[in-house]
């Protein structure tokens, strides 16, 4: 590995490139169509780095060396694969950039890039694009969170367990020292997170990440933050995606040296919580396109989506039985009937989401279940016509005639719900391999 800045953008970066350009976001998108790869273990005998370690750094001529220093003695000891650690020079205006190349010099193992513009998402990206290493970490350069943590955070992601791992100062088990406001402040910010996007991940700005290069590949083009939003955004489209995102307790010390302007994060933060919530809402991100192939997946074939969903019609069918015989006797026969199907629709959208059409999780599940109540209505129409026909053609008619012609008139329309949603709410997933994944 060269110890010189990089100057060339890799394929990897023109591709980041590309996809900032205003208007071509979606060309990229089209790009990533297939989903990733079933996640594989390393070979134990890799020659190259299996790790880069990237410390983002602006003005830390003070921390930079002794943590350099102290984090390289540490894998040189502990870690049983080839690393590197990328120096991520954040634009610093004091001694830092001699000071990283330096270290680039005395360390074998030790590199690093400068950056014009400041940003730790930016610097994140350029860093993470520019290396050839199959796992992908940065931690931050104060060293806050206990280094014993690291062979933790990466394990999962070398087995071919996992595809994101997090420190997590908020998981049970951790240890952290930090004084109240700074607690308060990561606590609220977290509950905020689960609150409006419903996430699942407990600390999304602790700074001691790793990623898989494969899964960085696809995510990164899609993350627009540059600066501190960069780690939350990166795990929301992560785990919308399907991805699985490994948390290990740390033991954290607060810098009391810490140079983040917590309000104008705070408020950068709440801008970019608005934003990827009304992009997920409108389904702008291509999350269904990013999951891994599960293995042993639901087949793809039209044979085997028929089968599942059948069996997926059968049991909703029954349970449109029971439901409109219960409700039959105080609300109607009409009401009974609407009441029956919406709860059933419902129902039977979500579960031919998950198991016909391979798709899980919360992303695009609103969408879908709108389409799902279009394919309803339409359902509605056909059994409250089919209904009201048989009263008007057949006077007082016997409840098991009723129902006889309802399951009738029901069954057709659950070969038009397949057909509309296979062609139109499920597309994505039908035109694949049939096992789209969209969140955990």
């Amino acid at each position: 590995m060269t110890k010189a800045l990089r100057s060339a953008p890799t394929d990897f970066e023109r591709g980041l490139q590309v996809a900032r350009r205003p208007g071509e976001r979606r060309s990229v998108e089209r790009r990533s169509v297939d989903r990733l790869p079933v996640r594989l273990p390393l070979p134990a005998d890799h020659a190259e780095p299996v790790l880069d370690v990237v410390v983002p750094v602006f003005n830390e001529e003070t921390d930079l060396e002794p943590s350099v220093r102290r984090l390289h003695a540490h894998l040189r000891d502990t870690f049983p694969y080839p690393f590197r650690i990328t120096v991520a020079d954040n634009a610093s205006t004091d001694a830092t950039p001699h000071i990283a190349a330096r270290l680039a010099a005395d360390l074998p193992e030790a590199t690093w890039i400068r950056l014009d513009e400041k940003g730790r998402g930016r610097a994140l990206r350029t860093a993470w694009s520019g290396s050839k290493a199959p796992v992908l970490a940065y931690l931050d350069v104060d060293l806050s969170t206990e280094l014993n943590a690291l062979l933790p955070l990466v394990a999962p992601l070398i087995s071919g367990h996992s595809d994101i791992a997090i420190g997590s100062r908020l998981a049970r088990g951790s240890r952290v020292t930090r004084g109240p406001r700074r607690e308060i402040i990561s606590r609220c910010y977290n509950a905020l997170l689960r609150s409006t996007l419903a996430v699942g991940f407990s600390d999304a700005q602790c700074g001691f990440k790793a990623i898989r290069r494969d899964v960085a590949e696809r995510l990164l083009p899609l993350v627009e933050d540059s600066g501190w939003f960069f780690d939350t955004e990166l795990l929301v489209i992560a785990e919308r995606a399907g991805l699985r995102i490994h948390e290990v307790p740390v033991d954290w010390v607060d810098d009391p040296d810490s140079r983040v302007d917590l309000v104008s994060t705070a408020v950068a933060d709440l801008r970019g919580i608005a934003r990827i919530g009304r992009a997920l809402a409108r389904g702008t991100l291509p999350t269904a396109r990013l999951g891994r192939a599960p293995e042993g997946g639901p087949p793809g074939s039209l044979t085997a989506q028929v089968l599942r969903f059948g069996a997926v019609g059968a049991l909703s069918t029954v349970g449109y039985v029971l439901l409109y015989a219960a409700l039959r006797p105080a609300a109607g026969p009409q009401a009974a009937n609407a009441w029956a199907l919406l709860v059933c629709a419902i129902a039977n959208t979500a579960a031919n989401r998950r198991l016909t059409f391979g798709l899980r999780g919360r992303g695009g599940a609103l969408r879908h279940q709108a389409k799902g109540l279009a394919v309803f209505a339409l359902g509605l129409a056909l059994t409250s016509g089919s209904l009201a026909a048989l009263h008007r053609w057949t006077p007082g008619p016997g409840r098991p005639t009723e129902i006889a012609v309802l399951v009738t008139a029901n069954l057709a329309a659950t070969l038009l719900r397949f057909l509309l949603l296979r062609t139109w709410v499920f597309t994505a997933a039908a035109r694949g391999n049939g096992t789209g994944t969209e969140s955990r």
